[in-house]
């Protein structure tokens, strides 16, 4: 699956190194996300979204809705 982690890093004027740093992790563990080499964990995309102000849908071409889901709505609510 072929994510959108290098057109967000390109799109912000990012390095991988800082983007590795952000997440904690190696360079080379990063550059292996954008390549598709190693899948991020859900923890990693969620922390990925949060950076880029968007959903881990987005970022994962599920949606090309930029805009972040609503946090703590609850579905069927009635409201």
């Amino acid at each position: 699956m072929e994510l959108r982690l290098k057109e967000l890093r390109y799109t912000n004027h990012l390095y991988q190194r800082q983007l590795a740093e952000y997440l904690h992790c190696t360079q080379q563990t990063y550059s292996r996300y954008e390549t598709g080499e190693l899948q991020p964990s859900l923890l990693v995309m969620e922390r990925l979204a949060e950076f880029y102000e968007t959903s881990v849908d987005y970022i994962m071409r599920l949606t090309d809705d930029k805009a972040p889901h609503k946090r703590g709505s609850k579905r069927g609510s009635g409201s």
